[in-house]
């Protein structure tokens, strides 16, 4: 499932991309993961929303030769743009700022597929996100998502475990696959074809904590915290109908 992962980290100096560029759990990985499950080719138009540093868009563009639009909040297109450069998809992936809370600057029916990993939950935690989106991806494509999870909701009752670590933004964005599923099913236009825990959630987090990112050293105490017993990865995909 993962040979283009695997294959990429092999070479040392992408392995020290991968840890220099990483946001959260291997978005590489997941991302990989997240294709087995759709149909993608070199004639799509993809938007890797949330896209971070992007590594979601090197596999898109590498190993599907798609067009991608790598849109990111908090990164910004030219660190992006040079980025794609050094790895050689400047041609295939266009950087853009998009705050997706706001609206998106785009045609409506302009994607076949709306991507995106390790970001929908922290803006899409709203029943009004998924219906904003749709209109931009043509009837017939899909929007899949895949998301950092808990095995089920925590609601007032957080693990003593947990508790050091959790604070009101992972409250608002982690939640379980049936929370996501009941909101998702709330939504007009779509049909949920696939929902799912994701096999990838605990080579990601490792090699998440592998990472050069600041917030790394605290997230390897919350994992071992965690010990595998709350925390997975979420899969949601949705066809256009």
């Amino acid at each position: 499932m993962y040979t283009f992962t695997n294959q990429f980290i092999s070479n040392a100096k992408n392995a020290d991309f991968l840890k220099a560029t990483m946001m959260g759990p291997n978005a590489m990985r997941v991302a990989e993961e997240l294709t087995s499950h759709l149909h993608i080719n070199e004639n799509m138009r993809i938007l890797d929303l949330g896209c971070g540093c992007g590594l979601s868009t090197i596999l898109l563009a590498k190993k599907f030769g798609a067009s991608v639009f790598a849109a990111d909040l908090w990164i910004s297109p030219t660190e992006n743009y040079e980025r794609f450069q050094s790895i050689g998809i400047d041609d295939k992936a266009v950087p853009i700022f998009v705050d997706a809370t706001k609206g998106l600057p785009f045609a409506n029916g302009y994607f076949d597929l709306l991507f995106t990993v390790d970001a929908y939950h922290y803006f899409g935690d709203t029943a009004e996100m998924l219906p904003s989106l749709i209109p931009f991806v043509k009837k017939g494509g899909y929007i899949a998502v895949a998301i950092p999870g808990l095995q089920y909701e925590f609601e007032k009752n957080v693990p003593a475990e947990m508790q050091p670590f959790w604070n009101s933004e992972m409250e608002r964005t982690l939640h379980s696959l049936d929370w996501w599923k009941d909101l998702w099913k709330r939504t007009e236009g779509i049909e949920l074809v696939d929902s799912r825990e994701m096999a990838s959630c605990r080579l990601a987090w490792e090699e998440w904590l592998t990472g050069y990112h600041p917030v790394v050293a605290d997230d390897i105490k919350m994992m071992e915290a965690e010990g595998g017993k709350y925390f997975n990865l979420i899969q949601m995909i949705a066809k256009i109908i």
